[in-house]
């Protein structure tokens, strides 16, 4: 039985041009980048040009873009170095209810330290409300961070809009874009967004590289301490490999994004009609029009997500719960807790999530296994 792989929200394979970009680096580039000689310069060249290519991907200048280990510490230095550079100006902090937990357990460590956090409910939808948002503003108010796209029902949030409200007051935005990215068009500037996450992972790149976008007029604490890399912002010697591989990733996916929109967008549509002609029991979670082509978050009545995945992975399909920072958790999904309560979904729901590993076959092939499965369990 041939496994299938539906869990591409939580990690995707690294594209083999990614590979072969990175490989020879191992062997051939091992110069400090910090170091004057020629062997530094080079790596300091290739860095550069991996920099130019992120700030063009979301539209925005090279000297704003500083390179992380993931998205979750872009999240961290985002979330509390904002906060702390700019405790001045206030102590209120505003996000919502569905972030992904590096921006909410961020957000507790701030409320530990003496910062107001303002928590923005969702509807069922899974979206905020911008009425809300107005509403909970003050003049205390430093930060907004808001998600692009949630990582586990695949919602997208009025990015633009809550740009347009936050125009007007002193708050930075920032917003997780780590699920986004590699497959909604991102300016910066028109979308009025002052701080950005993204990691190479969710993108057919290495793991353990990432990236903060960081608008020229914010200031950021740092928030660990030693040499002077990325404009004295994160210190440590680069991971100049994973740069090169995650600058093809993105040369990858500017090029593929489209094509890959449409086809995730078949699949999708492809794997829901099959469970239907196959009469399976089931309800999508958040408004189908305003999700990522590449998730679906399924409700499956009458059944339990342990025992799902459990014979799911048994019969080769991988899936997820939910995010895969939390695998292993039996704890009702918080993102769909904020949007049913205490709804049977929070405990019956599956994301399965597409990307390079799939085909029309085998999503055919996964949602019959899929169909069986819950069926007998139903049954």
């Amino acid at each position: 039985m041939e496994p299938i792989y539906l869990d591409h929200a939580a990690t995707t394979p690294v594209h083999r041009d990614v590979v072969a970009a990175m490989y020879p680096m191992y062997e051939n580039l091992y110069g400090n980048p910090s170091s004057i000689h020629s062997f530094g310069r080079k790596a300091r060249q290739l860095i550069d040009e991996a920099r130019h290519v992120m700030a063009k991907s979301i539209q925005a200048d090279e000297k704003e873009i500083i390179f992380t280990s993931s998205g979750t510490e872009a999240d961290n230095m985002a979330f509390i170095g904002t906060a702390l550079a700019n405790k001045e100006k206030g102590n209120h902090i505003i996000t919502s209810v569905q972030e992904h937990h590096a921006v909410l357990h961020a957000a507790e460590y701030l409320e530990e330290n003496g910062f107001n956090v303002t928590y923005l409910p969702v509807d069922h939808t899974g979206r905020i409300s911008l009425e809300a948002l107005q509403a909970a503003l003050t003049d205390d108010t430093i930060l907004v961070s808001i998600m692009f796209a949630n990582n586990e029902t695949g919602v997208i949030q009025p990015i633009k809009e809550i740009g347009n409200i936050l125009n007007s007051h002193q708050a930075i935005f920032h917003t997780d874009a780590v699920q986004a990215y590699g497959l909604l068009p991102i300016d910066v500037t028109s979308l009025g967004i002052d701080l950005l996450s993204v990691s190479a992972h969710k993108i057919n790149g290495p793991k353990g590289i990432g990236f903060l976008y960081v608008n020229k007029r914010v200031h950021v604490q740092p928030l660990a301490f030693g040499g002077e890399q990325e404009r004295k912002r994160r210190p440590g010697t680069e991971n100049v490999v994973s740069m090169i591989g995650f600058q093809k990733a993105v040369e990858i996916m500017l090029d593929q994004r489209e094509k890959r929109n449409q086809t995730y967008a078949h699949y999708k549509e492809l794997f829901i009609n099959r469970l239907r002609a196959l009469e399976v029991p089931f309800k999508i979670n958040g408004a189908e029009s305003q999700t990522l082509n590449s998730i679906v978050n399924i409700s499956f009545p009458g059944t339990n997500v342990e025992a799902l995945l459990t014979n799911f992975d048994l019969n080769g399909i991988a899936a997820s719960s939910g995010s895969a920072c939390t695998a292993g958790s039996v704890e009702p999904s918080h993102v769909l807790a904020a949007m049913f309560g205490q709804d049977e979904a929070c405990t019956n729901s599956v994301r399965f999530s597409f990307g390079l590993n799939n085909t029309e076959e085998n999503i055919v092939d996964a949602a019959n296994r899929v169909a069986k499965i819950v069926n007998r369990i139903v049954k």
